[in-house]
């Protein structure tokens, strides 16, 4: 019998096998690592813009149930004629009117921080702590103090915001609520996630 301990080609293919082997179990112990790196479907569904119809939104009402876009809930709701007349009034008693210190896109850096000043469209987290505010359209309601004005109250913390998502003077939350980039696609259907500049990039 042949000592593989001094046969070179035995030890040769020796050798080669054990690589081999080591080879496979390292492309093994790889290929579920760098699939980690891959989103799943569901990962990369939850990121993607979702598309919202409004056509049954009447003033006054907020859409329910409530769309969600990156597993936020989104606020999207119906201005009267009378809220935005109000908006564009009563701003005394706001932390940040003119929405300077706060996150929106450039097109909704106005009065009603939306597209459309009927429409507005919010992602419902109170900036404070991320909790999600109660919908209190309301005007004058006696579960709030006479100078209730309507709009979106906090339950955790006391935060109160008006019909624009702008936060009140001295409570919790920080900043006015975030407004989401979206788009309208049509008259009557909003795209959340997406919005005009990306449209035109595209192009």
């Amino acid at each position: 019998m042949t000592d593989s301990k001094s046969n070179p080609v035995t030890r040769r293919y020796l050798l080669l096998a054990t690589s081999g082997v080591a080879a496979v179990g390292v492309v093994g112990a790889a290929v579920p690592f760098v699939q980690s790196w891959t989103p799943s479907a569901k990962a990369r569904a939850l990121g993607a813009p979702i598309k919202v119809d409004i056509s049954r939104l009447k003033p006054g009402e907020m859409l329910r149930p409530t769309p969600k876009w990156r597993g936020q809930t989104i606020f999207v709701f119906h201005r009267s004629e009378s809220v935005l007349a109000r908006l564009e009034k009563e701003a005394a008693d706001l932390a940040d009117p003119l929405s300077k210190k706060s996150i929106q896109p450039d097109y909704a850096a106005n009065t009603w921080r939306s597209i459309r000043p009927e429409i507005g469209v919010y992602i419902g987290l109170c900036t404070h702590l991320g909790c999600v505010p109660t919908y209190e359209p309301d005007v004058g309601s006696e579960k709030w103090d006479s100078n209730w004005r309507g709009g979106f109250f906090c339950p955790c913390h006391g935060s109160k915001f008006d019909l624009a998502g702008r936060i009140e003077k001295n409570l919790p939350a920080p900043t006015n609520l975030v407004v989401p980039p979206y788009r309208y696609e049509t008259e009557t259907m909003i795209v959340v996630g997406e919005d005009m500049e990306d449209m035109e990039e595209i192009a």
